[in-house]
């Protein structure tokens, strides 16, 4: 790819110039947003700089090999994806909602309302395990070209307003974790959640199964992410 914008007679140096010259406007400008100056915790530090460890095994990769596959120029977007945003994993914190399965009322999406609790309930769960079904870019899995299914597990958060916020996706291929980031910014607005008639955050997990086909199970697990 890049040998076609630069041409086969340039030294294996100035490519390798040329190379990091990219991956350093690809960390400075594509994911910019995540340098910017924040307040973190302890935990909020060590999760970026797991990030940043994966995002610098992909450069010692790219700087071996003197060249960038698409695979690799993916998980660099993809990187760039989950660590660019204020709402993913490096500002995570779940310290002030109610777990999903506690509260009173669930958050009410469209489509869902004028019914009981219990009916509130189940439909927020099949609207949400739809929603990420038909979003979700299969073609991301397929190309793993995995043997076996395999899980993951997400949260996020719905606040006060019926925003989406505090995103996390537990360990899995970056690629899936960006798409899953992805979609899971993209779910609409809905009615807060209630307790005792006032709207509160509420956190809610699920536990996606990806491979050659996608399912999503919006389960309640009993902890919260570290």
């Amino acid at each position: 790819m890049i040998e076609k914008i630069y041409g086969n007679t340039e030294s294996k140096f100035q490519h390798l110039m040329v190379l990091a010259t990219i991956l350093m406007m690809v960390l400075t400008i594509s994911c910019k947003e995540a340098s910017q100056p924040i307040q973190t915790t302890d935990r909020e530090k060590n999760t970026a700089s797991e990030l940043i460890t994966k995002i610098n095994a992909v450069q010692e990769q790219i700087m071996v090999q003197g060249n960038i596959s698409e695979d690799e120029e993916q998980a660099l977007l993809s990187l760039c994806s989950i660590v660019s945003k204020d709402d993913g994993m490096a500002v995570y914190t779940s310290d002030d909602s109610i777990i999903l399965k506690d509260v009173e009322m669930a958050p009410v999406y469209d489509g869902c309302e004028d019914l009981s609790i219990e009916e509130t309930r189940a439909c927020f769960d099949h609207k949400i395990s739809a929603f990420l079904k038909r979003e979700f870019n299969l073609s991301i899995s397929k190309d793993l070209n995995l043997t076996t299914p395999k899980k993951v597990e997400a949260f996020f958060i719905i606040d006060e307003n019926g925003d989406v916020t505090g995103m996390k996706v537990r360990d899995s291929e970056v690629n899936i974790q960006a798409e899953i980031l992805r979609v899971l910014r993209k779910i609409p607005v809905m009615e807060p959640a209630t307790q005792n008639g006032n709207s509160v955050s509420v956190l809610c997990s699920i536990v996606i199964t990806y491979g050659n086909d996608i399912d999503v199970d919006v389960t309640y697990i009993p902890e919260r992410p570290n």
